[in-house]
């Protein structure tokens, strides 16, 4: 499970403020939290904050990286901003992200064979997320085509199947969990699978409790990956208990011990 640490995003307060007052301590604080805590990769946003989001993007990468020699996932609609990113990393990044529409795949996919990026793929396109399995695994389709035409080895595709909050979207959880399935089928090798957790629950109660256990239940589907709350430690206890079940790590009474240990 790889596990992509949320919090360095312009959409919480202070890191919204760090990128408008060019503060780097709560950057760094964030970067060096989640890496303690097991991430595998710092997600950067730059959020709504930034006047100036390709300088900002570029501030970012260099702050995070004086701290932390995690890879990054540079997270923006604006491919510019990423191209700036990419240019200052000092590790392959992760591109969030790219739907499935053509002028944005002819604008991600050779930027991402020229920097040896990983790229996230979104299940969407122009008429928006689709609710059923069947819709989504044809978009994931169309994504896998682009990532072997434009030569982006499949290993470094991600397909995010675009969990909705459940509190208006309850359906649409069992068909993200369908396309999870599918998604393993369509090449090979086939593409990873990855969630931005916490979207299954903006806005409600116990949003904890939901996150951990819609990663359980997507884990069990084939979940290869999660943009999350890494210094959730029932979150994190829940991914180390849910690999001992499904036999991807060997049990021992230390078995928390040792995940938190070996992330």
């Amino acid at each position: 499970m790889i596990l992509v640490g949320e919090r360095i995003n312009g959409m919480f307060r202070d890191v919204g403020r760090a990128i408008a007052s060019v503060d780097p301590h709560p950057i760094q604080e964030w970067a060096q939290r989640q890496e303690a805590a097991g991430a595998d990769y710092l997600d950067l946003n730059c959020g709504p904050a930034a006047e100036d989001p390709i300088k900002a993007m570029r501030w970012l990468v260099d702050t995070v990286q004086a701290v932390s020699s995690l890879p990054l996932c540079l997270d923006s609609t604006n491919y510019d901003v990423i191209e700036a990113g990419l240019e200052r990393c000092k590790r392959p990044a992760l591109i969030n992200s790219c739907p499935a529409e053509r002028p944005k795949i002819e604008r991600v996919f050779p930027m991402a064979k020229r920097f040896g990026a990983k790229v996230i793929g979104l299940t969407m396109d122009k008429k928006g997320i689709p609710k059923d399995a069947d819709s989504r695994t044809a978009l994931a389709m169309e994504i896998v085509a682009a990532a072997d035409e434009f030569g982006v080895p499949l290993e470094d595709l991600w397909i995010d199947p675009l969990i909705l909050p459940v509190n208006v979207a309850q359906d649409h959880v069992v068909e993200v969990l369908e396309t999870i399935r599918r998604v393993k089928t369509l090449s090979s090798p086939p593409p990873k699978t990855v969630v931005g957790l916490s979207n299954v629950s903006q806005k409600t109660v116990n949003r904890s409790l939901l996150d951990r256990t819609f990663m359980v239940m997507a884990m069990a589907a084939g979940l290869d990956g999660a943009i999350c709350n890494v210094c959730d430690e029932e979150l994190m206890n829940s991914v180390a208990t849910a690999r001992i079940l499904l036999n991807q790590d060997v049990y021992a009474d230390s078995y928390l011990k040792v995940f938190r240990k070996r992330q």
